[in-house]
């Protein structure tokens, strides 16, 4: 049965949210299996150590690059009518909301996607952090927080179509893009040996990019075999987790499209993999300390992801696998606030030479 078919016989809502759900359980399974996460790369580049998370990052990031590009150039996609491109976009709210989503990830120690995973095996700091970043986004999405995020995002606004797109900024073509990814794939591949990264870790971190990609590729196929307005997308997380909280709050709001499935489905793929692998055991706060700080960080996260316009996924994989200028401003700004954060808040004050460490 080909799209058109399974979309005459199902509805167009129903085929993307199976989609998003098969799509986001193997982005899911790939991400828990290969400790997929910006924050632990982040930091290990910034802590001078660049190794296995680096190049897990790295693997997975570039796959998408190649993947996407490669179905670009193969004429199997286009990814003109994406919101990342085709919309009015905003480089103030790309660049605050990413400084912002940064430093929330290093405060919950993990960003939009690996809080989901880390949900699914039992962490509990994570499912709380997770809950309250849908809250944080809903709220600038729609709530009391709305006017702070448009009066931001109207602070420096670019037109949609070419001048969103840093292919055409830079005036490359996709060809270039698709060799920038592959150089990439090779350092990754480098960084994976040096590091003795396990083959199953490389071959699932390449599966999360696959599975970006192949979002791409499915939401346009689907697209293309429907009369409604094209809703070209692939895998992101802040708005669809605010999407799928409202829905369990208030089932009236429920909407059949890509994002639906995905949040279940990457809980359903990271459940598999924790239960499979015996992975699976509960995990809470040690104290009142802490929890406040998962609770400040996954606000920032929210409402950084919203401002942005995607979050460490969103932005930094899918945006930036089709080389979206404000996808890429967000990337540079998640990484930059990383590594500031955790200087301030986590870095190790040397204890000078015959001093008594006291009780923390």
């Amino acid at each position: 049965m080909d799209a058109t078919a399974l979309v005459d016989a199902l509805g167009e809502g129903p085929v993307l949210a199976l989609g998003g759900l098969v799509v986001g359980a193997a982005f899911g399974f790939a991400a828990q299996r290969s400790r997929f996460c910006l924050r632990a790369a982040a930091l290990e580049f910034f802590h001078g150590e660049v190794g296995q998370r680096v190049a897990v990052w790295l693997m997975a990031f570039a796959t998408a690059v190649v993947w996407t590009q490669g179905f670009i150039l193969l004429e199997l996609l286009d990814v003109s009518e994406a919101r990342q491109l085709a919309q009015r976009g905003s480089l103030s709210g790309a660049a605050i909301g990413g400084l912002m989503f940064g430093a929330g990830m290093v405060m919950t120690r993990g960003c939009a996607s690996r809080l989901l995973v880390l949900s699914a095996t039992g962490n509990l700091r994570a499912l709380l952090s997770g809950l309250v970043m849908a809250v944080a986004a809903q709220s600038a999405m729609s709530g009391a927080l709305a006017p702070l995020r448009e009066t931001i995002t109207g602070w420096w606004t670019i037109d949609g179509g070419s001048a969103r797109d840093l292919l055409v900024v830079l005036g490359l073509g996709h060809g270039h893009a698709l060799a920038f990814g592959l150089v990439w794939c090779a350092a990754a591949y480098v960084y994976a040996v040096k590091s003795r990264l396990p083959a199953a870790s490389w071959f699932t971190a390449s599966g999360v990019g696959g599975m970006v990609a192949l979002g791409w590729l499915f939401t346009y196929t689907i697209a293309q075999s429907s009369f409604a307005v094209p809703h070209v997308t692939s895998i992101t997380f802040t708005g669809p987790s605010a999407d799928t909280l409202m829905v369990v709050l208030d089932r009236t709001r429920l909407v059949w499209d890509f994002d639906i499935g995905l949040v279940p489905g990457v809980f359903v793929g990271s459940l598999a993999g924790a239960l499979l692998f015996r992975e699976f055991a509960l995990v809470g706060f040690r104290d009142a300390v802490g929890m406040r700080r998962y609770i400040a960080g996954a606000v920032l996260m929210g409402f950084g992801g919203m401002l942005a316009g995607g979050c460490a996924v969103g932005a930094g994989v899918s945006g930036g696998a089709i080389f979206a200028l404000t996808a890429w401003v967000t990337l540079a700004c998640i990484w930059a606030a990383a590594g500031v954060t955790d200087f301030l808040l986590d870095r190790e004050v040397p204890v000078p030479a015959g001093a008594v460490p006291t009780a923390s």
